[in-house]
């Protein structure tokens, strides 16, 4: 029997959970953390960003504005509060009622930073994290249910208003209203016109836990301040249903022993299922192209 909040999850695809950062003195260190890595990826001192204009991977270097910030783990980075929290105990219990697994399944995944670009509003296209726009009904009812091995989730340090999403869509392939909003390049100039999506707002300290592949998008204010943690974790139970996803980012970095050294045990069992995964698939390519 799943639990309460499973059991919402599987419903709507996303649920909000509060209380995931220990303390304010802890959800400060963090904001910090994130200050200085965004100074250092805004100086040009950080090559690995998300960059305005290119909303996939390969991010490129074409435009010096950002809205994000790649692989916060990094020891380059010299913030290892990120891991720490990655690998914290409330968190990963969160990871475990929606993965329905034990800690020894856990996969180390993805770890970034959503920030406010400086000169550009801009929204995101709507999009699945792994199935292409151009999908058929069936291609995609197909990849939809075999999406249940890994979860993905935004903390909010300051309010963030960003995303959008479809509640139910992680379930079933998009109508033809739901086409016509979603099979082009083209963000929207509204993303409410989509039918069936609504705005997520969270507080500070509230993280949203979403299913990757549920219809989604977002749209970044330059005027107002983002230092959102973006993260993955995956259950090894699903095999590669992951690889494309997760290793499109570039994550040879995570084999070097500065890194491993620089976590604690449990990081470090996480993160030799993610190696394990790696080594077993080498010519990936990307999810989505934009």
């Amino acid at each position: 029997m799943p639990s309460e909040l499973k059991a919402l999850y599987e419903e709507q695809g996303f649920v909000v959970v509060p209380g995931l950062i220990s303390s304010s003195s802890y959800e400060q260190k963090l904001r910090e953390a994130c200050d200085h890595i965004v100074s250092l990826t805004r100086e040009g001192k950080w090559p690995h960003r998300r960059t305005v204009g290119k909303q996939f991977p390969p991010y490129g270097d074409d435009n010096p504005d950002s809205w994000g910030v790649q692989h916060v783990m990094h020891p380059g980075l010299g913030e290892p509060v990120f891991a720490e929290w990655y690998t914290s105990q409330k968190l990963l219990d969160v990871a475990m009622e929606l993965l329905e697994c034990g800690e020894e399944d856990l996969e180390m995944e993805l770890f970034n930073l959503l920030i406010n670009p400086l000169g550009h509003t801009f929204a995101l296209r709507w999009h699945r994290d792994d199935v292409s726009e151009k999908a058929s009904e069936e291609e995609e009812r197909e990849a939809l249910q075999k999406w249940h091995f890994g979860v993905q989730w935004n903390t909010a340090l300051y309010r963030d208003s960003c995303l959008y999403i479809v509640p139910g869509s992680h379930r079933t392939p998009r109508t033809p209203e739901q086409r016509k909003h979603s099979e082009t390049m083209e963000p929207p100039s509204n993303p409410l016109d989509m039918p069936g999506a609504v705005q997520l707002t969270l507080q500070p300290g509230e993280t949203v836990f979403y299913n990757s592949n549920i219809l989604h998008c977002a749209t970044y204010n330059c005027t107002e301040k983002r230092a959102t943690l973006h993260a993955t974790m995956g259950n090894v139970k699903g095999g590669s249903t992951r690889a494309r996803n997760i290793l499109q980012h570039g994550l040879n970095w995570m084999k070097e022993d500065t890194f491993r050294e620089g976590l604690n045990d449990r990081g470090r069992r996480m993160l030799d299922r993610l190696i394990e995964m790696k080594e077993l698939n080498v010519d990936i390519g990307y999810s989505l192209s934009g």
